[in-house]
C-alpha cells in the first residue's frame, strides 16, 4: 500500500515538473517577446500596420518555439537516452550500463533500475549458457562410450536383427554426438571462447571437401550439383567455416526432393567474397522467415526431417563472427536460396594468390 502511495506520490511530481516547465516557458516566452517589442519599435520603429497585439503575438510565437524546442531537448535527452539502450538491450547486448549522474530523481531511479535489469540479464544468460556447456561436456563422455562399445559389437555372428539394432544406435548415439557438439561450439562462440586463429586456405576446395563429406546423404536421394566455384584464397578460421558450408549444403540435402539438383556458387568480388546455394526444395514460409537463424527452431515443425535445429543458428554465428552476412530468400521458380558474403580482410594478397592458383 505505501509503496502504491509513493509510486503515486512521483507520478504527481513528474507531472508538476513538466507542468511548471511548460507554463515557465510560456511567461519567460511572453517576458522576452515584450521586452523585444519595445526595444525594437524603440530603434526601428515598427510599422503600424501590424497593432502591437499581432507583433507581440508574432514574436511570442518565434520565442515559444525556440525556448519550448530547448525544453524538450533537455527532457527528452534521458528518455531518448535510455531508448537507445534498450533497443541494444532487445538485440542481446546484455552489457549495456547508462550513468546516473542525472540531477532529476525519477531519471537517476530510472537509470539504475535499468543497469540492474541488464545485470541480472547478463547473469542469467552466463548461468544459463554455463549449464548447456556443462551438460553437454558431462553428455558427451557416456555417449562416446556407448558409441565405441557398439561397435565392438558389430560383426559376422550377429544375427540380421541383431544387426539392424546395432546399426540403429550407431545412428542415433551419432546424431546425439553432433547436438551435443554443436551445443558446445555455439556456447563458445556466443561467449568468444573460440580463439581467432585465422590462415590462408583455398575457399574453393574447402567447400567440395564439405560437399564430398555429405555424399552418402545427396547419393542416397540421387540429387546432382551444378557447381560454379571460383579459385579462392581467403584468410579465416578454417576450422569454424568448415561447419557452415557443410551445414548449408546438409540443409539444402535435407530439403531438396529426390533427384533434384541443388546449385553452388563461389565468386570474388570487390570487397566480399559471396557463395549462394540454390535448392529445389519447398522454400520458406515468409511467417518464419525471421526465425530460421534462432537456436532450436526447426521449420519443419512435424519433426519429420532429421534435425536438431541448431545447424543454421551455428552458421549464423560463425559468419557473424568472421564479418560476414547470411541472407535467405525463396526463388521465384520453387526452391530456397541462401547467400553468404565474407569480407575480403586483404585483397592484394588474394588477388595474387587466387592469379597464382590459376596459373
Amino acid at each position: 500500500m505505501r509503496k502504491a502511495k509513493d509510486e503515486e506520490a512521483k507520478g504527481i511530481k513528474i507531472r508538476s515538473y513538466l507542468t511548471a516547465a511548460i507554463w515557465g516557458a510560456l511567461a519567460v516566452s511572453m517576458v522576452i517577446s515584450a521586452i523585444l517589442f519595445a526595444v525594437l519599435d524603440r530603434f526601428l520603429n515598427l510599422p503600424r500596420s501590424i497593432p502591437t497585439l499581432g507583433w507581440l503575438l508574432i514574436f511570442n510565437t518565434l520565442i515559444s518555439g525556440v525556448i519550448t524546442a530547448f525544453v524538450n531537448g533537455k527532457i527528452l535527452a534521458p528518455i531518448t537516452k535510455l531508448s537507445r539502450a534498450m533497443a541494444k538491450v532487445a538485440q542481446g547486448d546484455f552489457v549495456q550500463q547508462i550513468e546516473t549522474g542525472s540531477r532529476v530523481d525519477e531519471i537517476r531511479e530510472l537509470y539504475g533500475n535499468f543497469n540492474v535489469m541488464t545485470q541480472e540479464l547478463r547473469a542469467t544468460e552466463l548461468l544459463q549458457t554455463d549449464f548447456v556447456s556443462n551438460v553437454s561436456h558431462e553428455f558427451k563422455t557416456p555417449i562416446n562410450a556407448i558409441e565405441g562399445y557398439t561397435m565392438l559389437l558389430q560383426g559376422d555372428e550377429l544375427s540380421e536383427e541383431q544387426n539392424e539394432y546395432v546399426n540403429k544406435i550407431l545412428f542415433n548415439t551419432g546424431r546425439l554426438s553432433g547436438l551435443v557438439g554443436n551445443i558446445l561450439l555455439l556456447s563458445k562462440l556466443e561467449n568468444q571462447n573460440i580463439p581467432t586463429k585465422k590462415e590462408t586456405y583455398r575457399l574453393d576446395e574447402q567447400i567440395r571437401q564439405a560437399l564430398l563429406s555429405l555424399e552418402t546423404k545427396w547419393t542416397e536421394k540421387e540429387i546432382g550439383f551444378q557447381v560454379n566455384l571460383e579459385n579462392i584464397c581467403y584468410c579465416g578460421n578454417e576450422g569454424l567455416l568448415m561447419h557452415v558450408w557443410v551445414n548449408l549444403i546438409d540443409n539444402a540435402v535435407k530439403f531438396s526432393p529426390d533427384r533434384g539438383i541443388i546449385t553452388l556458387s563461389l565468386k570474388s568480388g570487390q570487397d566480399d567474397i559471396e557463395f549462394v546455394i540454390e535448392d529445389e526444395g519447398p522454400g520458406i514460409n515468409t511467417e518464419i522467415k525471421n526465425r530460421i537463424f534462432d537456436k532450436f527452431y526447426q521449420a519443419d515443425g512435424s519433426h519429420k526431417i532429421d534435425g536438431n535445429g541448431l545447424g543454421l543458428a551455428l552458421v549464423k554465428r560463425i559468419v557473424d563472427s568472421a564479418g560476414g552476412t547470411i541472407e535467405a530468400e525463396n526463388r521465384e521458380y520453387g526452391g530456397c536460396c541462401f547467400m553468404v558474403r565474407l569480407p575480403i580482410e586483404d585483397k592484394d594478397n588474394s588477388k595474387r594468390k587466387t592469379a597464382k592458383e590459376r596459373g
